[in-house]
């Protein structure tokens, strides 16, 4: 499909990309991180639900670790997911930043939006989903959903050795500063393009597209799209589940 012919984003089907193929040795030894078990359910099926909640995502790709592709298959097969979503599984590479691109490379073009998530962030609800798309939608080339902090933050002087004191060597404005979440949401081609121009290692796709010299806004975030990492974040992870079966059913 030509650029001419290819929608836009206001009109255009939405597809979001799930990296899912590291290893999580935070949360220690064991199956990779997007496999661990959260209430019986792999967290990477929630992950999935969760997009496939919105009524905009009509194509969830996930990218597997390249040995468990057969795996990942076979789990989105197990478990129920929405009739009305697409799903696809392919191979990924040895960094986020390659898999994100293995993701896109597997896109049918007619997806003008697309989403980003982490595997590791199964529990983001579908509002903040819904509000990543719509700024998209809008015209923003790349949007972030994102919490103001709670904590002062000091930039400080890293130790040569771990563990020993670190000099203080400024305090930025807590009000200027957000903790960053996904999805995050991006024009395709402005993705692509990024990907294509920034090799630089990145911790995050919209980074990337800041290299590029675009806009990148904020939308508000929520509490319960926080990143499973280490084990206590499992505990709240089942914690927050237990409360929405009690109060919703869900």
């Amino acid at each position: 499909m030509s650029d001419e012919s290819r929608p836009t984003p206001a009109q255009s089907p939405v597809a979001a990309v799930i990296p899912a193929a590291g290893r999580g040795v935070r949360l220690g030894p064991g199956a990779p991180k997007a496999l661990r078990a959260l209430n019986g359910t792999p967290m990477l099926i929630h992950a999935v639900r969760a997009l496939a909640a919105s009524r905009h995502v009509s194509l969830v790709v996930v990218v597997a670790p390249p040995e468990g592709t057969a795996e990942v298959k076979s789990l989105l097969d197990a478990h129920a997911l929405p009739e009305r979503t697409d799903f696809l599984v392919v191979s990924g590479g040895e960094s986020r930043q390659e898999s994100v691109r293995l993701g896109l490379d597997a896109l049918p073009p007619e997806y003008g939006v697309v989403l980003v998530h982490d595997a590791a962030r199964p529990l983001v609800p579908v509002d903040t989903v819904d509000g990543v798309i719509e700024a998209v939608r809008d015209g923003a080339p790349a949007v972030v959903p994102a919490l103001p902090l709670a904590d002062t933050v000091k930039e400080v002087e890293p130790a040569a050795v771990a563990g020993d004191p670190e000099p203080v060597v400024a305090t930025p404005r807590r009000d200027r500063l957000r903790a960053v979440q996904t999805p995050q949401g991006f024009d395709r081609a402005t993705l692509v393009r990024a990907h294509e121009e920034v090799t630089d290692d990145v911790t995050d796709d919209a980074s990337m597209v800041e290299r590029l010299g675009l806009t990148v806004v904020a939308v508000p975030g929520h509490e319960e799209a926080f990143k499973v990492t280490r084990p206590l974040d499992l505990v709240l992870a089942e914690a927050v589940l237990a409360r929405r079966r009690l109060n919703d059913g869900f």
